[in-house]
């Protein structure tokens, strides 16, 4: 049945609806609709430039439009009046391929035909920081191993139980909140779901954390690695297959079934093609690959390894009916984090991919015995080449890898022209 979202803005007192899309950036764009106007927004959707955005489009393109979803509807709790809405982009009177959450739609219809649906939860790391972005805003945070401090955590127990409250009075299902492993640094976990309601809600609680962090004076900020000496902000995702009501992942014998097995098969082909859109930006190579941190270890991976429950490969088996890719961080778009591994991972389904052997070593104190171990890419350029070459991505998604690219290779070359303080004071007296 369709759902009318003027008659939805009768009942349940909505003024205005933000109808919002993510960009190839993951930046999240919206226009703020009166509810006397949705029922005509619902049928043609808000009108964008795509040029304006991180798409790649140009200023000649015709008129972009974003078409809201109805099923996606969060009325904010700290603002009940509005309602969000995770929408699809057209153009021309046709869905926008290079998009992310086209893309993810599309690759959900790829294991649909096979009979398959992914689910994924995903563990979103922030910091607490000053408006300014300086530093941390608890100046009190200062234990060496700060991750669970009590202390900590309560001393943010008005943000952190906002945010919660929020999640529970939204269905989410959320069951804990604490306290990471740099200080300053949050993680709050919610229950996992089919993977477009987790990218819509992965885009949503983005936002809900920013903008509850505002509310009390403070910043919320996902970046990768804001301070060097501190550990980066992950973005971890659980993720099974199910056919129906069963759990494909779940083996005869508790432990990974072969299907799970050549999934798992697959990112491990894609990973350094993956990393350009699980880490894509300048800084995520600051998190992977990173000397250990002042807690003691980075929590990131280095190798592109799997194990059973060992946070030091990139891909964790905590039990048999699911893996972690430890792999993402906080810069990750939610559609394009799903539709690449789901990409990937139907791959090695295709191909009945071999994940090679699980190793259940300390890849951080014990890496250097494994000599076949792939390497994650140094930074965003190794990525971006890695993406470049990968026939199974670009088979996969389409359009959207060479728009994906084309911009970031853009990104690169602006950050190559950067001169640093740190090049000054090392090659001055050359």
């Amino acid at each position: 049945m369709t759902i009318e979202l003027a008659d939805v803005a009768r009942k349940q007192g909505i003024k205005y609806f933000l109808i919002s899309y993510t960009d190839l950036f993951g930046s999240q764009r919206a226009k703020l609709v009166p509810a006397a106007a949705i029922g005509g927004m619902q049928k043609a959707g808000a009108g964008f430039a795509g040029f304006a955005t991180w798409l790649d489009m140009s200023p000649a393109d015709p008129d972009l439009f974003a078409k809201p979803d109805p099923a996606s509807l969060i009325q904010l709790p700290w603002k009940p009046e509005v309602a969000w809405l995770a929408a699809d982009l057209w153009m021309n009177d046709a869905p926008v391929t290079a998009s992310p959450r086209n893309a993810l739609k599309a690759q959900i219809a790829r294991a649909a035909d096979l009979g398959l649906q992914m689910k994924t939860g995903v563990e979103c790391e922030f910091f607490l920081i000053a408006p300014d972005g300086s530093t941390i805003a608890d100046a009190a945070d200062t234990q060496v191993k700060p991750c669970y401090d009590q202390q900590a955590l309560m001393r943010r127990y008005d943000v952190i139980t906002e945010i919660c409250d929020a999640m529970l009075s939204l269905g989410w299902k959320p069951y804990q909140n604490d306290h990471e492993d740099a200080n300053g640094q949050f993680e709050m976990n919610w229950e996992y779901d089919d993977a477009l309601v987790t990218a819509d809600r992965h885009a949503f609680f983005k936002f809900m954390a920013k903008s509850i962090a505002e509310k009390h004076g403070l910043r919320a900020t996902f970046m990768p690695k804001p301070f060097v000496h501190l550990t980066g902000n992950g973005c971890h995702m659980h993720v099974s297959l199910w056919k129906g009501a069963d759990n494909a992942f779940v083996g005869s014998d508790g432990a990974l079934s072969p299907l799970g097995l050549n999934f798992i098969g697959g990112i491990i082909h894609s990973a350094d093609a993956l990393a350009a859109i699980t880490n894509p930006t300048v800084n995520s190579y600051k998190r992977i690959n990173a000397p250990r941190t002042i807690s003691g270890a980075t929590w990131a991976p280095n190798s592109v390894t799997w194990t059973g429950n060992n946070r030091t490969h990139m891909i964790r088996v905590p039990e048999g009916d699911r893996f972690e890719l430890r792999l993402a961080d906080g810069a990750a778009n939610p559609y394009l984090l799903a539709a690449a591994t789901l990409a990937a991972g139907l791959d090695g389904v295709d191909n009945s991919r071999d994940p090679g052997p699980r190793l259940d070593i300390n890849m951080y104190t014990d890496g250097h015995t494994v000599a076949d171990a792939k390497k994650l890419p140094l930074n965003l350029l190794d990525a971006l080449r890695a993406l470049e070459g990968s026939s199974v991505l670009h088979d996969a998604l389409g359009p959207l890898v060479s728009a994906y690219l084309k911009l970031k290779h853009t990104e690169w070359n602006d950050y190559a022209r950067h001169l640093t303080q740190w090049e000054r004071d090392t090659t001055l007296d050359c």
